[in-house]
């Protein structure tokens, strides 16, 4: 083993190994881990972020903008009693970055444009280029790369992994083409967020705090909705998980599961510490009445189960970035990384004077290990005594779309979800389709088409797949018998129907929750199942076509949203073709 070590030592190349000096820092080593139980919960209050319109107003009209959005290493307060901690913050200046960033609100039908500007020159986290990743030639500068999650855009301005660029554009991945992003807002209204996309490095930008929320309005379509409206009563969660050392410094493993392999990647990153709005288990004071809240599950790998202490319900408006047709009541949330779930909290409907948010979503998902007292608490709701007049209510209807039409699809895909293990069965990495990210492009639809894709699980996981640019509906969940022989098949000749996968998706169909039967752009692709998806490619308000050329590079990709495995390397190129 010894000697293995020293070969593969051997085989880094000087540039790696600057790499390695270049992209991290010593600061990540200082200090010991710090235990959650040393920070008492629920002492900061829950922030709002600060809000960035995409546009002006001008003569009563919203018109286009331009905005100028930078990446900064700041230190932020994550908790009361906790030294300040370096982050990567997004924001307009240095002084009011914030972790997650401002929310951007965007209205339908108003074009955004947006230079985001990256200011970030050394790493506060360890990283790793064994596995597939974004490198400068001159060793010097982060790359980031943002992506507007949920966006129905044009290829330049999704944020393809390897459209990088470092500290003043000095220097750009394969892929990049041009500074400033433009993004439509032509899609249906509802919930996006922004996070950085570089190629191997997405997992430990995110992680130093490159997330934000991003809404796009339509009030002439959801004000007779008569939902909750306002700064108040209308706000995000972004909600996430951290480790810290002593020193306050996010704590990452600097070891990896295969140190031979991988020196520091690990198939996920558990953090003890819930995060909500940058701040450690806080709390706020509601009235008695309804609020609504557009929850997005920022993690690295965590899924989160949440659910109410004293049985206050949830009442599902929306999912991901599209409206359901009707709410649907709810007593807990199941939701994966990117998932995003759109809620009403009745608080006039609670018998106590307090509600704690909670979680007992095992890590990894769904067989790792149950919540400790840490993780399992998320936020408190301090609910003051008086009833009020309460204006919002919750309408029987919300936004009809169009069903899924089955007699619409021209194209079925396979899709299979693989993990690869070392002689010691860790895991070393994983693929799609048994293809790394830089193999040739196969799924190739037509824009404007409907397909349906099986997506086969073949590992121990459950993995949130994420279609760039395409909305889908959930078929069926269907779990696979003799899953080892059909597994020995697929591993050998990589075939979902010459391996006769008719033959073994005969097991439990599991019925989609109600509150996620709308349009998704991401999905929990449940371990030993396959998943039968309705892909569409195009708008689901209208028949209108795209008012970009989405077959022009680079193109956009599918991926797992574990980011931990997105970067090593599940994820594939998407192209398409008129």
């Amino acid at each position: 083993m010894e000697r293995r070590r020293v070969l593969l030592l051997l085989k880094f190349t000087c540039s790696t190994l600057a790499l390695l000096l270049a992209l991290t820092t010593t600061s990540w080593a200082q200090d010991r881990l710090l235990d959650p139980s040393k920070l008492n919960m629920f002492v900061d209050e829950l922030p709002d972020m600060p809000k960035i319109k995409a546009y002006d107003v001008v003569n009563g009209a919203p018109k286009s903008k331009l905005l100028n959005i930078g990446m900064f290493n700041k230190n932020w307060k994550f908790h009361r009693d906790l030294p300040p901690t370096p982050v990567f913050a997004f924001g307009v200046y240095q002084h009011t970055a914030t972790v997650p960033g401002p929310t951007i609100e965007a209205i339908h039908g108003t074009d955004t444009y947006v230079t985001w500007q990256n200011h970030l020159t050394k790493h506060i986290l360890p990283s790793d280029p064994t596995i597939p990743t974004a490198i400068p030639k001159s060793m010097t500068g982060i790359p980031t790369v943002v992506h507007l999650h949920g966006a129905i855009d044009e290829p330049a301005s999704d944020g393809n992994a390897n459209s990088w660029f470092t500290i003043g554009f000095n220097e750009t991945g394969p892929t990049w083409t041009k500074k400033t992003y433009h993004y439509n807002n032509r899609q249906q209204p509802g919930n996006l967020w922004y996070h950085d996309h570089a190629k191997g490095l997405t997992r430990v930008n995110l992680l130093a705090g490159l997330i934000g929320a991003y809404i796009i309005r339509q009030p002439t379509i959801e004000g007779p909705l008569g939902l909750p409206y306002g700064d108040e009563f209308d706000r995000p969660l972004i909600i996430f998980d951290r480790s810290f050392r002593t020193n306050g410094s996010i704590y990452m493993n600097s070891t990896g599961n295969n140190p031979t392999i991988h020196p520091q990647w690990q198939p996920e990153y558990f953090g003890d510490a819930i995060i909500v709005n940058g701040k450690a288990w806080p709390y706020l004071k509601v009235r008695r009445r309804k609020y609504r809240f557009r929850i997005i599950n920022a993690s690295n790998a965590r899924f989160f189960r949440f659910f109410f202490t004293n049985g206050l319900e949830f009442v599902h408006v929306s999912s991901d970035s599209a409206y359901l047709d009707k709410p649907v009541t709810t007593n807990d949330i199941l939701l994966g990384p990117s998932e995003i779930t759109d809620i009403i909290l009745d608080f006039s409907k609670s018998k106590s004077d307090t509600a704690i948010l909670a979680n007992d979503a095992p890590y990894p998902y769904p067989s790792g290990d149950p919540v400790n007292e840490a993780n399992s608490k998320v936020m408190k709701f301090i609910i003051l005594p008086h009833p009020e007049f309460d204006t919002w209510r919750i309408p029987k209807r919300l936004i009809q779309y169009p069903a899924a039409d089955l007699s619409s699809v021209s194209h079925t895909r396979y899709i299979t979800m693989y993990e690869y293990t070392s002689i010691t069965d860790e895991p070393t990495h994983l693929y799609l389709n048994g293809k790394p990210f830089e193999a040739p492009t196969t799924e190739i639809p037509k824009v404007g088409s409907i397909e349906v894709w099986n997506v086969i699980n073949l590992t121990g996981d459950n993995h949130p797949l994420h279609i760039h640019l395409g909305l889908f509906k959930i078929l069926n969940q269907t779990k696979l018998v003799n899953l080892e022989e059909f597994k020995s098949c697929m591993v050998k000749i990589n075939n979902a129907i010459k391996c006769q996968l008719s033959k073994y998706a005969r097991g439990k169909s599991i019925k989609v929750p109600a509150n996620e039967k709308g349009w998704k752009n991401v999905f929990k692709m449940r371990p030993g199942y396959v998943t039968k998806i309705l892909v569409r490619f195009g708008y689901i308000h209208t028949n209108a076509s795209y008012p970009f050329d989405a077959t022009m590079e680079p193109g956009y990709v599918y991926h797992c949203h574990i980011l931990d495995h997105e970067d090593n390397a599940m994820m594939r190129p998407l192209k398409f073709i008129k």
